[in-house]
């Protein structure tokens, strides 16, 4: 058979098993006892141009990689950080091995690129060949990685021994370690910086942290940071903290620590999240504070919960928060990055029977689908490290965040699933009941201060600036360099990255048209929030010489307190 008949015969084989996937899963689902009603099997097709384009272009690449690999040159796989270890450049079988490897990754990924379908589908391909792709690396290979096997002989098997000791200590612990957790406790050295809890309910604690200003502005500051998460990603150390960085700028300032949520809270609802979580903590922390207003931060979802407080207090008539920042925040679910390929009718109607009227989510099931969809990075990169080289990861205390999951109440995340990420709900004017109110993002007058990470892949930089949007007040808008957390978490004394503003203030409707006016500043973007929350922040008055008010609201235990050592 010629190469062409090869090829050929490859392309129907790969289409037919992806049609067999399809109408096998739906066989699978029909046979299920009854619930949500599957979709129908989409089509796939491929584009013959592309098709006939990438039948060229691997014909020549492996005729030229068989070449080499006969004259026993080694391959050029450096450009590859799976690669680039003295023993694939050294041994020429792992260098054609790896070279072949990345020849037919880009194949398959062109394969997948070449597929004539709706979007949803074509992004679902994608990202199921590239999970197959990473996983499938020699790298992640005893048998195929030759630094692995030269650590084995070096240490005459004693790597290979710690690497079977760290996979089951991993199996153990429920996940593949990213660093040595042993190294770090939280209260010891991370979320250090001074405070106390002044409150608490079932759903969270409220920390009120000491002033480090003789003076603090009249307006207490509150962060809601999400619940997804726990919340000392805003306080790791003392020189990249968030929590730390506005009590230097004379906040008095308060932060949610969410409660993981166990069987206890199996039944609690968005709307509970929103009146007894942020609506709470914003009365708590005016009472507390002896201000009519506040000024209010929300990071992630916990700006998603912000935002519908927001609504909700607005629709009541109230307007107790002076004004709003929005870190990596969705409002408009139009576009949702990646995320988009988990969710369908299916998938939710799947959620709302499974959890919907109560249950929990579990953090460890979250934690995964996070990791994977930087598989290399953040999954093979470790099993790599920690099973075939018997490695102990460094320490390094956001990765320790990472894996230090949290679980989610059922009810909460059917209903966020539902009617933000499925249907897009938040921004139709009247269509959500909250909370006992008919919300309407269009009567969050306040002004707010909206940011979006340039390289997120969970709040693409697009979809935060969509708030712009949304909310009818007056707006400020910084783009910063890198992702969801590292964007965020970007100290000013260490002159990272870079951020961009435009001065004239407008705001299109777009991000690529707010680009085109927008100008690049070197550092981090924290000073300019820092200066616009100031000019809402009220007059300085002496800072309180106690935590809390009265009787009322006394010091209950040292922070960060109980419920962020809460385990999931």
């Amino acid at each position: 058979m010629d190469q062409d008949s090869l090829w050929a015969q490859g392309a129907q084989q790969w289409q037919k098993m992806w049609g067999e996937g399809w109408a096998q899963a739906l066989q699978t689902l029909q046979a299920a006892p009854p619930g949500p009603v599957p979709a129908p099997v989409p089509e796939i097709r491929f584009a013959p141009d592309k098709l006939q384009a990438l039948h060229q272009e691997y014909l020549q690449e492996a005729a030229r990689l068989w070449q080499q690999g006969l004259r026993g040159a080694p391959q050029a796989a450096a450009a590859d950080k799976r690669f680039t270890g003295e023993g694939w450049a050294c041994n020429p079988v792992a260098a054609y091995t790896a070279a072949a490897y990345l020849l037919n990754a880009r194949t398959l990924m062109g394969l997948a690129d070449a597929v004539q379908a709706d979007p949803k589908t074509r992004a679902r391909i994608r990202f199921a060949v590239e999970q197959w792709i990473a996983a499938m690396a020699p790298s992640n290979f005893l048998a195929f990685n030759p630094d692995a096997q030269k650590k084995a002989m070096e240490t005459q098997g004693e790597s290979i021994a710690l690497g079977v000791a760290n996979l089951l200590h991993d199996l153990r612990q429920g996940h593949v370690s990213m660093t040595d957790e042993s190294l770090f406790e939280v209260g010891r050295n991370v979320a250090t910086t001074e405070g106390a809890v002044v409150f608490e309910n079932e759903l969270f604690q409220l920390i009120e942290y000491k002033p480090l200003t003789a003076k603090v502005h009249e307006r207490p500051f509150l962060l809601i940071p999400p619940c997804i998460n726990k919340f000392y990603i805003l306080d790791l150390q003392p020189e990249n903290s968030l929590i730390r960085y506005a009590v230097e700028q004379g906040h008095r300032t308060f932060v949610v620590s969410w409660r993981n949520p166990d069987e206890s809270l199996a039944r609690k609802t968005w709307d509970d999240y929103v009146e007894d979580g942020a609506i709470r903590a914003i009365e708590t922390v005016r009472q507390i504070g002896g201000a009519e207003q506040i000024n209010a931060l929300g990071f992630c979802v916990g700006g998603t919960i912000l935002g519908t407080a927001l609504a909700v207090l607005a629709a009541r008539g109230a307007q107790p928060v002076a004004s709003g920042t929005f870190l990596t925040t969705l409002l408009d679910f139009t576009d949702t990055g990646i995320l988009d390929v988990f969710i369908d009718e299916a998938m939710v109607q799947f959620r709302e029977m499974q959890m919907g009227q109560g249950g929990l989510m579990k953090g460890q099931d979250m934690a995964s689908t996070f990791s994977f969809l930087r598989p290399n990075d953040l999954v093979w990169n470790y099993v790599v490290g920690n099973y075939l080289k018997g490695e102990t990861p460094p320490p390094f205390d956001l990765l320790y965040w990472n894996s230090d999951s949290t679980n989610l109440p059922g009810p909460f995340y059917a209903w966020y699933l539902r009617n933000t990420y499925l249907e897009n709900n938040l921004i139709k004017p009247g269509k959500l009941t909250v909370c006992g109110q008919k919300i309407d993002l269009g009567r969050v007058t306040l002004p707010v201060y909206i940011y979006g990470s340039r390289e997120d892949h969970i709040v693409p930089a697009r979809a935060a600036y969509a708030s712009t949007q949304v909310l009818p007040g007056d707006k400020r808008f910084v783009m910063g360099a890198s992702g969801h957390i590292a964007g965020v978490i970007n100290p000013p004394a260490k002159g990272k990255r870079s951020h961009w503003i435009r001065a004239d203030g407008q705001l299109p409707a777009t991000l690529d048209a707010w680009l085109e006016g927008a100008t690049e500043h070197k550092g981090s973007w924290w000073p300019d929030w820092a200066q616009w929350l100031q000019a809402h922040a009220g007059k300085l008055v002496a800072a309180p010489k106690a935590y809390g008010k009265g009787a009322r609201f006394k010091a209950i235990e040292p922070a960060p307190g109980r419920y962020v050592k809460q385990k999931a």
